[in-house]
């Protein structure tokens, strides 16, 4: 069988099934597991896929997402070529389980063993993404006395996760909420006024597309209009790869532990 993976968090699936080598070409951006992608053809970035080069690797399936904001032109191009696709939307966090299930079920026509690898898979991700979620119910993020999370997609303009967003269910997993719960979205724009005005407990930089090693604190710690901030009058600022928090797929678990780790170290306004 050969697959092309238009998006990480597909790539990621793809490989935690044990699939890696059934893969004939990727996305610009995939970047995990790294030895397992060395070598392989590249398609272009997510929202500019070269749909001649993905028909030119003859797959048998492509898997495309549409978590990736634009993609369904994307997927309208493989579709109007004849590939065969799986497309994904996960949003919530309890849907990642079953796109898990999707990608196994499509890879298991060919080795059942595929499909039985990705229920052990789902049932650990089940496990830790509880349909409904569960707060953590002790210390500092106990009901009644969580921290204010923001999640920070990007730096300026701020870009951060609504409730439509799986990270959703991940801060309140961690004992944490939302910095803005209230907005049916899947993420939006922020100025400086609404960043200080949300007036978090705990800010955590997920940068997309950048290193964790290249994240940059001192961006926040160092604006002027973050100055009353609780996060940052209180050196609450974290750090997160982003390839831990905005792929819905396994590496999920390391996000959720990581951030887990800054809520517990956060003191909420009371």
């Amino acid at each position: 069988m050969r697959i092309v993976s238009l998006a990480c968090s597909n790539t990621e699936i793809v490989a935690a099934l044990g699939c890696a080598h059934l893969l004939v070409g990727v996305d610009d951006h995939s970047d995990y597991p790294r030895a397992a992608l060395a070598g392989l053809p590249r398609v272009g970035p997510d929202l500019e896929i070269d749909v001649e080069a993905v028909a030119a690797l003859r797959p048998d399936l492509v898997l495309a997402s549409l978590t990736v904001p634009g993609h369904e032109t994307v997927v309208e191009g493989i579709e109007a070529a004849g590939l065969p696709i799986l497309t994904l939307a996960p949003e919530r966090l309890d849907e990642v389980a079953p796109s898990v299930m999707a990608v196994g079920h499509a890879l298991g026509a060919h080795d059942p063993s595929v499909e039985a690898r990705a229920e052990a898979l789902a049932r650990r991700l089940d496990a830790a993404f509880p349909r409904g979620g569960r707060r953590d119910a002790s210390g500092p993020s106990a009901p009644g006395n969580r921290p204010s999370v923001l999640v920070q997609w990007w730096p300026k303009p701020v870009i951060a996760p609504g409730v439509r967003s799986w990270v959703q269910g991940m801060i309140d997993l961690a004992g944490g909420r939302n910095a803005l719960e209230g907005e049916d979205r899947l993420s939006r724009p922020l100025d400086d006024e609404e960043v200080a005005a949300l007036a978090p407990d705990v800010i955590v930089m997920s940068w997309c597309g950048v290193e964790p090693a290249r994240y940059r604190p001192e961006v926040i710690y160092r604006n002027p209009a973050f100055r009353s901030i609780p996060a940052v009058r209180r050196g609450q600022v974290h750090r997160i790869p982003e390839a831990w928090m905005g792929r819905p797929g396994p590496r999920l678990l390391d996000g959720l532990a990581a951030l887990r780790r800054a809520i517990g170290a956060a003191t909420p306004v009371c």
